[in-house]
């Protein structure tokens, strides 16, 4: 009876002492291409970013840690609702459509979607009527290019896997102009990898809309706790410095 009360408070012992390592590991879905959110940094071989930045300091604050799991962008949703991950960290939009199957954390950050046509295009475009009847092109899966299709001004919409694709096909003139996350587009140009490409600054965006965290549908008690972090987070100024350390300007 003594061996089995000394094993036992033994037990108790090593899970008082060690309560870090046993913390909650939750999958995190983010891209490999969305620059400054979330981009594959080849030096480390993984995915860095401001919405990796923001999840890890979430995740320290509410107790858990996380594991990020690269994959294409219209592979996220799925991929929370099948439970091959846990959370979305992504540039990903909060919008009606999305929360009738996500449910997101406030919003995080704000912004439409910028214009990019061939440096050898000097037209001064302002709206998205200016580029009636050409072919434009978005990325698969975001906002986009639902929001461009249903306009009927042009004459296709093509849908890109990823935003260095759109870049890369306006670059090389294979296509008239691309639409795309506008600080995810600037910060590809600052890189200097396209040069024959320019981001239109005079142009109007349509689609505006805020990034948030996404969780499974039901996931209520991760979410608040995922709420009261990006609170505290914003209120100690840590969402501020991650988004400066990005060189994206602070909002509100």
């Amino acid at each position: 009876m003594k061996r089995i009360v000394q094993a036992a408070m033994a037990a108790l012992a090593i899970a008082v002492l060690m309560p870090a390592s046993a913390q909650q590991v939750l999958k995190v879905g983010s891209t490999p291409t969305g620059i400054p959110f979330t981009f594959l940094d080849t030096k480390t071989n993984s995915i860095q970013g401001i919405m990796v930045d923001l999840i890890t300091e979430v995740g320290k604050d509410a107790g858990f840690n996380v594991q990020i799991e690269p994959m294409q962008f219209s592979a996220l949703i799925p991929s929370l609702t099948s439970s091959k991950i846990d959370i979305i960290a992504a540039a990903m939009f909060i919008t009606p459509p999305r929360k009738e199957v996500v449910d997101f954390s406030d919003p995080i950050y704000s912004y439409g979607e910028g214009l990019v046509v061939p440096k050898s295009d000097t037209k001064a475009y302002a709206t998205q009527e200016d580029l009636k009847g050409e072919t434009v092109g978005a990325q698969v899966g975001t906002a986009f290019v639902d929001a461009l299709k249903k306009t009927g001004l042009f004459a296709d919409v093509k849908a890109y896997d990823t935003i260095p694709d759109i870049l890369r096909d306006v670059n090389t003139g294979r296509l008239k102009a691309g639409y795309a996350d506008y600080p995810i587009l600037a910060y590809n140009l600052k890189q200097g990898g396209f040069p024959e490409v320019r981001l239109v600054e005079g142009y109007k965006p349509v689609t505006i809309g805020s990034v948030g965290i996404g969780v499974r549908k039901g996931e209520t008690a991760l979410l608040g706790k995922i709420n009261a972090s990006l609170a505290k987070l914003k209120s100690n100024g840590t969402i501020d410095k991650i988004l400066n350390k990005w060189g994206l300007k602070a909002q509100g």
